[in-house]
């Protein structure tokens, strides 16, 4: 099956970095696309999580393809497979899939990748040969997952619907498909719309959260209330007040900060690796947390006096 096609397509795989599949479970040869090599806490790490995933796909991995900085990258270096960067040097993942790099892996029979809109795009990319399926989508890509500047028109959409329906399979296939497509099926188009229109009300939570944020030492910190609502525009309204903002959900505290702010909480927290930028942690560490946090947006704060 040749990874180029645009009619017979491989099988998809959606995978998250803590929690990977069994690679027996993955068919033939595999390409995996913007999954980050897992961080320290919360139950899942490199040695037990990434490292065996790797070692069990052995010779049936094709490539690796990942933007998300992380210390054991250095292990893969010499290994051509592995095309392995830093989130500062690469905003988003579509853009490291070029025609080079999927020549190089050769055919494939699944491609595996992250279930956010960055990783579909670097899925249908991969499957388009290296070429983007509509001009700017690897500028969209960035302009999403780094949530800097203004992502265009089908990319506000797609982010849209997948962040109202984050667990819909079904839906990031058609997304998938649609991509594939060149961004030429209406009757795809109608679907991720119908999809995108349901976040409203899970943006209307998200401000009625926003109400109860608490700027602790220079730092937002809001709980969520159990009600369904859009994380990353709780986290972005704090961080319109706040160079730094913390929401506190199930058991978790999820950590963001703009993406050119200079902080990393990989280091600050000693995660190993992940998105300097934004990251999540178990609640248990709140204390350290909020100490830390403190002192990062005291020391951020003063060379201009402003919010990030």
């Amino acid at each position: 099956m040749s990874s180029s096609s645009s009619t017979t397509l491989p099988r998809f795989a959606f995978l998250t970095p803590r929690v990977l599949p069994p690679a027996s479970k993955l068919e033939g040869r595999v390409a995996v696309l913007d999954v980050a090599f897992a961080s320290e806490g919360g139950g899942a790490s490199f040695e037990r999580t990434t490292l065996p995933f790797i070692n069990g796909l052995g010779g049936r991995l094709a490539a690796w393809v990942d933007h998300h900085d992380h210390d054991r990258h250095a292990d893969y270096l010499g290994d051509p497979r592995f095309v392995l960067t830093t989130k500062a040097e690469h905003g988003a993942c579509p853009e490291l899939v070029t025609p080079e790099v999927v020549r190089a892996a050769g055919p494939v029979d699944t491609v595996g990748m992250h279930l956010d809109l960055d990783g579909l795009y670097s899925g249908a990319k991969w499957v388009l040969g290296g070429i983007e399926p509509y001009e700017g989508a690897d500028a969209d890509a960035r302009a999403v997952d780094t949530r800097r500047g203004e992502p265009g028109p089908i990319a506000t959409r797609i982010d849209r619907a997948l962040r109202a329906r984050f667990r819909d399979e079904t839906l990031k296939h058609r997304v998938l498909q649609y991509l594939v497509a060149r961004a030429k099926s209406p009757v795809l188009w109608s679907e991720i719309e119908e999809a995108a229109r349901e976040i409203d009300p899970l943006l209307e939570e998200s401000k009625r959260l926003a109400e109860s944020f608490q700027i602790i030492d220079g730092v937002a910190y809001v709980e969520s209330a159990g009600r369904p609502y859009d994380k990353t525009e709780l986290l972005l309204i704090g961080q319109e007040r706040s160079p730094v903002a913390v929401v506190r959900d199930s058991g978790a505290l999820t950590i963001a900060a703009d993406f050119e702010s200079g902080l990393d909480f990989v280091k600050m927290f000693d995660l190993g690796g992940g998105m300097p930028t934004r990251v999540t942690v178990p609640e248990a560490r709140r204390a350290e947390v909020m100490s830390k946090l403190a002192a990062a947006a005291a020391s951020h704060a003063r060379p201009s006096g402003g919010v990030v």
